[in-house]
């Protein structure tokens, strides 16, 4: 065994869940597997143990195999600033950006450290098993690929092409991306799996057939809408992906809480709400409608990866507006990370943004706003008034905030506004339960914490979830089978 690549039809088709439970139906087998991905584009990461930052989907990847994930499991990072910008970051450290017009002729360097990770990884364990970008069919970037088909080429990795057919037209995406490659790396397409079925399989055979008569590609099988699985994930595209049928209930005799996410241009870790949706009776909408920040119980400003630029947003939008009234009116207002800069008082942002003077805030929480040039990454613990708390941190921007105030996770309450420097501390079920408890007393909601898994198990369950799936309704013996 060496490795096998999962690519998409498309972004969001389902590549890092099928990676994720491959990994864990591998580990099952006690295979020795570890997951890679030459290059995501993604503002959602995460913090290893050593420092290095990395995606999200692949640290969760890693922890479905069992491994300690490093940097190597992601060895390019571009996280987008802007339409035409992303600043790189390059086996878990910051290493400049890269402009839109460079994208074609300036990844050479990137592509050597790609390869690089994936001997490395490939030399260290029995099985790698690969996750694409975007879709193999954007032959406009085939020049320079490194993370398709470029990388299959480079180390005659089989690839498996993953269609999502709730979205509809997934035999011509399949039938297409076939159709558009040429013949060298078609050769290396080994079949396709469909991925979020509903319905009787026996009406969908048919198109199958016909799929595999005219491609020449085998089906490694049909897998099912998972109601209740929403794993970390790194498109743009799954940003409050939770539905009705994937929140618990609400406990018997306790009323909803209700969360308002804004939903900015440039929205960073927005996974940091994940937990939010899981906890029982909590509903969550991710939004860009003012009204709805205004009524819900609790709203959060996320991260995001330019600060000034959806600050602006903000004011323009009115969200600002209803944050500011809100505070005024003892209503709980979160921030995180980027989200507790813009509450500040000032913001001078010389190294992201490219602007000397500092630049107001929306001035709620009594504290200022300086970017320095180094990144802080970290994986800090602590407690909050009794409740061991964990998270992480990424980021450029330092808030200096006024002595006299009560802290709060690298960070400050003032009133009914919290903000705080890390990412990930919802996730300690504890202080997460304790803090939501609160902020329902605040708004005199009678929502009450109860006992019920809590959030690392329930990603434990999903990630059992996919790989029981893989089992029942993929050939995964065929599929593990691959790599060569």
């Amino acid at each position: 065994m060496t490795g096998i690549l999962i690519a998409g039809t498309s972004s969001d088709a389902g590549k890092s869940l099928v990676v994720t439970g491959l990994c864990r139906a591998a580990r099952r087998r006690g295979i020795d597997v570890v997951p890679f991905k030459a290059q995501n584009m993604s503002n959602n990461s995460m913090v290893c143990a050593d420092g290095a930052e990395i995606g999200r989907a692949q640290y969760l990847q890693a922890i479905a195999a069992g491994k300690t994930p490093t940097s190597a499991m992601n060895p390019v990072l571009l996280k987008p600033g802007s339409d035409r910008r992303s600043f790189v970051v390059l086996r878990g450290e910051p290493a400049g950006a890269l402009e839109a017009g460079e994208y074609a002729t300036g990844r050479r360097l990137l592509a050597e450290a790609a390869h690089e990770a994936y001997r490395d990884l490939a030399a260290e364990h029995e099985l790698v098993i690969c996750e694409g970008a975007g879709s193999p069919a954007e032959i406009n970037l085939r020049d320079g690929d490194y993370t398709n088909m470029g990388l299959a080429r480079a180390f005659d990795l089989p690839v498996v092409l993953v269609g999502d057919i709730d979205r509809g037209g997934v035999l011509a995406s399949i039938y297409g991306t076939w159709g558009l490659l040429d013949d060298e790396d078609r050769a290396l397409l080994a079949g396709y799996l469909i991925n979020k079925f509903r319905g009787d399989q026996a009406i969908l055979d048919p198109g199958l057939a016909e799929l595999t008569r005219r491609c020449g590609l085998p089906s490694f099988g049909v897998l099912p809408w998972l109601p209740g699985v929403w794993l970390d994930g790194e498109d743009a595209l799954e940003v409050g992906r939770w539905r009705s049928d994937a929140r618990p209930a609400a406990p018997t005799g306790s009323a909803t809480l209700r969360v308002a996410v804004v939903r900015l241009p440039r929205i960073s870790n927005a996974t940091d709400v994940d937990a939010l949706a899981q906890e029982p009776g909590v509903d969550v909408v991710v939004t860009t409608d003012p009204a709805a920040v205004a009524e819900a119980d609790l709203a959060v400003l996320p991260g995001s990866r330019s600060t000034l630029t959806d600050l602006a947003w903000l004011r323009e939008t009115g969200i600002a507006a209803a944050i500011a009234a809100r505070a005024g009116e003892g209503r709980p207002v979160l921030g995180i990370c980027g989200g507790f800069q813009m509450l500040t008082r000032t913001i001078t942002d010389p190294v992201e943004a490219g602007h000397p003077g500092a630049v107001p805030g929306l001035g709620l929480l009594p504290g200022d706003t300086v970017f320095h040039p180094e990144k802080v990454l970290g994986r800090p613990s602590g407690s909050w008034r009794g409740h061991d708390v964990e998270g992480y941190v990424i980021h450029h921007g330092r808030v200096r905030v006024d002595d006299g105030h009560e802290p709060f996770l690298e960070g400050v309450r003032s009133g009914a506004v919290w903000g705080t420097m890390w990412h990930g501390s919802l996730e300690s079920d504890g202080f997460r339960r304790a803090w939501l408890a609160g902020v329902a007393d605040a708004v005199g909601v009678s929502w009450t914490p109860t006992e019920s898994p809590g959030f690392a198990a329930r990603r434990e369950s999903m990630i059992e979830t996919v790989a029981d799936a893989l089992e029942a309704h993929a050939d995964l013996d065929a599929l593990l089978g691959l790599a060569r």
